[in-house]
């Protein structure tokens, strides 16, 4: 046991993050990401019965997010006409928000411009998240 590190950060999380480098970026995907056939060169790690807020919110309390990138955190667009509801990005920005000040660092990316992005991650964790369009792509900074 370590003291600091939030109890749903796993030793195995742990060692990834701390793998990272500057620029490196994780995917949290929800439910329906396909993990496994997009992640195909990044490490995987399964968080089954978590949701995304709550992992975000663990990793955000060791991870520094990229101050050279205007959008060091990314979240997937809807497709154009899909008029589904996404409450889970307003707790995105909320989460974001506490860990850093700056404004606007949330983007979006289109949902096939999103995969192919998560095709260059390094860290990829899969959650149970039902919400829909409820991925985010974290792209790490320095300390």
């Amino acid at each position: 046991m370590l003291k600091g590190i939030p109890k749903i950060i796993s030793p195995e999380l742990l060692k990834y993050l701390c793998e990272m480098g500057h620029s490196d970026r994780l995917v949290i995907a929800d439910g329906n990401f396909p993990t496994h056939s997009v992640g195909r060169n990044a490490h995987i790690i399964r968080m089954d019965g978590h949701g995304v807020c709550e992992i975000l919110d663990a990793i955000l309390k060791l991870f520094p997010l990229d101050t050279y990138d205007e959008h060091p955190v990314r979240i997937m667009e809807k497709v154009p006409g899909d008029t589904v509801e996404t409450p889970i990005w307003d707790e995105f920005e909320k989460i974001v928000s506490q860990y850093d000040t700056r404004k606007g660092l949330i983007g979006g990316i289109e949902r096939f411009q999103f995969y192919e992005e998560a095709r260059k991650a390094y860290l990829i964790i899969a959650t149970s998240e039902e919400a829909l369009y409820g991925n985010i792509m974290l792209q790490k900074g320095v300390v």
